[in-house]
């Protein structure tokens, strides 16, 4: 059995996280690949390495007093290095960090320099071998991410190492630069790492006990998603779940891996297991609640609209023309109702609205603005009668006003649009309905 495992920065922030990492690695020998992230907050007030990368090379990069900032990054790791007893020095590699960053080396290569020296501290506290992740994690000339150059290269390295070390977050260019993925990009490298050596299972530990129902923010107490689909994970991290990055499902997916959400800190709790598809019931009706702020909805009526052929295409233009992509569109048979992000629609606000004026001649358009969304997701809803009335009855009872909704036809989520002031109470009066009650 092969398990890749990738650990989050709270995972790696000190030398007491690391021995934690290094007690579960040690305690499963199926766990062969590790993916480490650059050290994260040791305490709230903390500041995360990547930050103090970033903040040291924008000083570097223009000719500023860097090297307090430097220092204190190393500072960091030889905290690490000590405290865990390791007969190692960083000195060569902050060397040529030193000289890059002064070299304007860029953004993207400061930012990966926090996982690349964790994989080489982690590497030599497990033995394991370390494999720079420029040398087998590629983007293309764009900027994207080329699976057809990195599986092949990957696997075949892989093939010959029976423990490894792979930092996560970045990749190289054509070019030989250093290219990141987005924040949180360790989860991608991860899920790239296990889809190239086959693994049975992929292991992404973090600072909770899975993946929540809902928000702890909102909701403190709440429960833990036991077994949750791909198809599920990815509508709840669109609308902003964020225990794994919602690019990490497309590589391991294809293969049907499945994804454990596990905690460094309480390693002997289950946590949540994805996966592909399931026959395992679901606790509750629905798996998941998650939402987002900052939505703005334009709606264009106009009578016979349904009879008139490339109506929606028209208005649709419009936005694309402006780069602003729309988010939801419900419809009714007089009506279009787009949904977009509320700030970069305002930047562009008056010539989408003359454009659409222009070309479809609407009776009336009307804007909304400070609209939050909330996705209601779940397997179980299919076959579950009464969900959607359920859901308007709770947050009716709350005195909540809804302002759209949208199902898709997999029945697989229900998007609401509340006022931005009400977000907090339709999330609280969903979950006590469809958990706390259950009725």
């Amino acid at each position: 059995m092969i398990k890749v495992v990738k650990f989050g920065g709270s995972s790696l922030a000190s030398a007491e996280q690391f021995k934690k990492v290094g007690d579960i690695i040690k305690a499963d020998p199926a766990r062969k690949y590790a993916v480490p992230s650059a050290p994260g907050k040791r305490y709230s007030a903390d500041t995360k390495v990547t930050d103090m990368l970033y903040k040291c090379y924008s000083v570097a990069s223009k000719g500023g007093e860097y090297k307090p900032l430097l220092d204190e990054i190393k500072a960091r790791y030889n905290e690490i290095i000590q405290g865990l007893g390791l007969d190692l020095s960083l000195d060569k590699e902050f060397a040529t960090i030193e000289t890059s960053f002064v070299g304007r080396a860029g953004r993207d290569y400061a930012a990966s320099r926090g996982e690349y020296l964790n994989g080489i501290v982690l590497a030599n506290y497990l033995g394991y071998e370390f494999i720079d992740a420029a040398e087998v994690i590629y983007f293309d000339d764009n900027g994207n991410f080329d699976l057809d150059t990195t599986e092949p290269l990957l696997k075949e390295k892989l093939s010959n190492i029976e423990h490894a070390v792979i930092p996560g977050f970045y990749g190289s260019m054509p070019n030989d630069t250093i290219k990141t993925f987005s924040r949180g990009g360790s989860d991608i490298t991860g899920s790239i790492v296990a889809r190239a050596v086959d693994a049975d299972l992929y292991e992404n530990w973090t600072d909770v006990s899975g993946f929540l129902i809902a928000d702890p923010r909102v909701i403190p107490d709440s429960k833990v998603i036991t077994t949750i689909t791909y198809k599920e994970l990815r509508e709840l991290s669109y609308m902003g779940a964020s225990v794994l990055h919602e690019d990490a499902i497309f590589p391991v997916r294809a293969k049907g891996i499945p994804i454990n959400i596990k905690n460094t800190n309480a390693p002997e709790d289950p946590g949540t297991l994805i996966v592909e598809s399931t026959s395992i019931k679901p606790e509750y009706t629905i798996t998941g609640i998650a939402g987002k702020k900052g939505f703005a909805t334009i709606t264009i009526e106009k009578a016979m609209m349904n009879s008139e052929v490339g109506f929606g295409r028209k208005v649709l233009e419009e936005f694309e023309k402006y780069g602003v992509t729309f988010e939801h569109m419900p419809s009714g048979i007089d009506t279009m109702t787009v949904v977009v992000n509320q700030e970069n629609f305002a930047k562009k606000e008056q010539e989408i609205l003359a454009g659409i004026h222009r070309n479809t001649h609407p009776d009336s358009i009307d804007i909304e603005t400070d609209i939050a969304l909330l996705a209601i997701v779940g397997r179980g809803m299919k076959s579950t009668r009464g969900t959607a009335g359920r859901i308007f009855s709770a947050l009716a009872h709350k005195h909540v006003n809804v302002k759209m909704i949208d199902q898709g036809s997999s029945e697989l989520n229900i998007i609401v649009g509340v006022e931005e002031a009400e977000f907090k109470d339709a999330i609280e009066a969903i979950y006590d309905i469809f958990v706390n009650t259950q009725i």
